[in-house]
C-alpha cells in the first residue's frame, strides 16, 4: 500500500520500494509501473519539504569529493565501473545509474538525495536494460557500429549508448524498446533486435534529411499512385526512394535482423517526421512495391495522435486488427483500383497476358499484377518468372545484407 511519506521512516521504506520495483522492471500501464510513478512523486515532494536549501550538482559534489581526498579518475572505477564511463560521467556525457550512485554514496560518502538529482523514469528504467542481449555482434557486422570491440559482452553496454546517442540527446534505448508495441506478426520477435533495427533505421533517417518539411496531408491515394508508377521503370524503387524524399519522407532500405521476421516499418521520429523502413526480407518486385504503399497506408491513415510506429510482417493476414486491415485495403486500392481488376481478364486467369495487358493499362510493372493474381487465387508458384526475382537488393549496395 503506498502511503503520504511523513517521516525519515516512511522516506527510507519508499526508497527502498522504488528500488524493488526497479529491479522487476514492471511493464508500463501495469499496477507495478503505476506504483513506482506515485512513490517516485512522494519522495520527490517529500524531499521538496525536507530538503530546502540548494543541493549541489551531483556532478560538482563528485569533483568537490576528488579534490577533498586527492583523487584522480582512476580512483573512481570501483565505484563506476571503468575509465571510459568516469570520464563520461564527469563530462556529463552520461548520466549516474543506480547501482553507481549506491557505490558513490557507500564508498565516498557523497549523499543520496545529491546523487539522485535530474533522474527521470527513463534514467531508472535503462538501468535495468539487458545490455547484452541486443544482437551486438550482427551489428558489427554488418557496419552498424563501428568501434573496436574487444570483449561484446562486457563492453555492450557501453557501445550501444554510443550508438543510440546518434538519435540525438533527447532519445535513448528504453524509450525506443517501449514503444515497438504496434507489431504485426503471429511470431514472437526479438524486441531486442526491432530496437536495434529501428534505431539503425532512425539514425540513416536522421544522417539524409528531405530537402523539404512533410506536409500530413500528402500522402493521399492519387499520391500513391503516382509513387506507384514508377515501378515501370528498372530502377523503379530507387526512383520511388527519390521521390518520397523530395515529399519529406525518408525510405531506408535496412536489412532485416535474425529474429524479427519484419517486412517494412511506419516510423514517426517527430510528431511531424514520418520514416518508412523497408527490410526486403523477399527480393521480390512485386513484394517491395506492396510493402512500401502497406507503410504509405499507414502515414495516411494512422501515424500521429500518440501513435508512433508499426511493425509489419506481412506474411501473416491483417485480419483482426481494424487498422492493418485499413492499411492492405488501401494499399491494394492504390496499386490496382479496384474497379479495373475486376474488368480486368487478370481477375479471372492466371496467365503472363493478362497481368501483362492490365499492367500495361495501369502503368505500373507488371509484378505487382502477377503478386495480386497470386494473392487473390492463394497459388504462388503461379506466375513465378514474372513477379521480379532477386531484382530489388541489387539497386541498393550500399545496404550490408548480413
Amino acid at each position: 500500500m503506498v502511503k503520504v511519506i511523513k517521516s525519515e521512516s516512511d522516506y527510507n521504506d519508499a526508497l527502498e520500494a522504488i528500488e524493488r520495483l526497479i529491479d522487476i522492471d514492471p511493464d508500463r500501464g501495469t499496477p507495478d509501473a503505476d506504483k513506482l510513478e506515485v512513490l517516485t512523486l512522494l519522495v520527490e515532494d517529500y524531499e521538496a519539504k525536507r530538503f530546502q536549501k540548494v543541493l549541489p550538482d551531483p556532478i560538482d559534489a563528485i569533483q568537490f569529493r576528488m579534490e577533498q581526498q586527492n583523487l584522480t579518475q582512476r580512483d573512481l572505477v570501483p565505484y563506476i565501473g571503468s575509465r571510459s564511463k568516469v570520464s563520461e560521467v564527469l563530462s556529463r556525457k552520461r548520466p549516474l545509474t543506480l547501482s553507481m550512485m549506491r557505490a558513490l554514496h557507500s564508498g565516498l560518502g557523497i549523499p543520496a538525495r545529491v546523487l539522485l538529482q535530474e533522474r527521470n523514469a527513463t534514467d531508472l528504467e535503462e538501468d535495468t536494460i539487458a545490455w547484452d542481449r541486443f544482437p551486438v555482434r550482427e551489428m558489427i557486422a554488418r557496419g552498424w557500429i563501428k568501434d573496436r570491440v574487444v570483449d561484446v559482452r562486457a563492453e555492450a553496454e557501453d557501445v550501444l549508448r554510443r550508438f543510440f546517442a546518434k538519435l540525438g540527446s533527447g532519445a535513448s534505448a528504453v524509450a525506443l524498446y517501449r514503444k515497438t508495441d504496434h507489431i504485426r506478426s503471429a511470431r514472437s520477435m526479438d524486441e531486442f533486435a526491432l530496437t536495434a533495427w529501428s534505431a539503425r533505421v532512425m539514425i540513416r533517417a536522421l544522417a539524409d534529411q528531405p530537402p523539404v518539411k512533410f506536409k500530413p496531408e500528402t500522402v493521399t491515394i492519387e499520391f500513391m499512385r503516382q509513387v506507384a508508377r514508377l515501378s515501370w521503370s528498372e530502377t523503379g524503387p530507387v526512383l520511388a526512394r527519390e521521390y518520397l524524399r523530395k515529399h519529406g519522407i525518408p525510405l531506408v532500405i535496412e536489412g532485416h535482423l535474425p529474429g524479427t521476421y519484419l517486412d517494412g516499418a511506419a516510423i514517426l521520429i517527430e510528431h511531424d517526421r514520418p520514416t518508412i523502413g523497408l527490410t526486403l526480407r523477399y527480393d521480390r518486385i512485386d513484394n517491395f512495391w506492396f510493402c512500401l504503399m502497406h507503410e504509405l497506408a499507414h502515414i495516411a491513415l494512422h501515424l500521429g495522435g500518440g501513435i508512433t510506429q508499426f511493425y509489419d510482417d506481412l506474411d501473416v493476414e491483417g485480419e483482426g486488427d481494424a487498422r492493418e486491415e485499413e492499411a492492405d485495403q488501401l494499399a491494394g486500392e492504390a496499386l490496382i483500383p479496384g474497379s479495373e481488376w475486376e474488368t480486368s481478364a487478370a481477375s479471372r486467369l492466371r496467365s503472363p497476358e493478362a497481368a501483362k495487358a492490365l499492367a500495361e493499362q495501369l502503368g505500373i510493372h507488371p509484378a505487382i499484377v502477377a503478386g495480386r493474381v497470386r494473392h487473390e487465387f492463394k497459388s504462388y508458384r503461379v506466375l513465378n518468372q514474372l513477379v521480379g526475382h532477386n531484382q530489388v537488393r541489387t539497386l541498393f549496395p550500399e545496404v550490408n545484407w548480413g
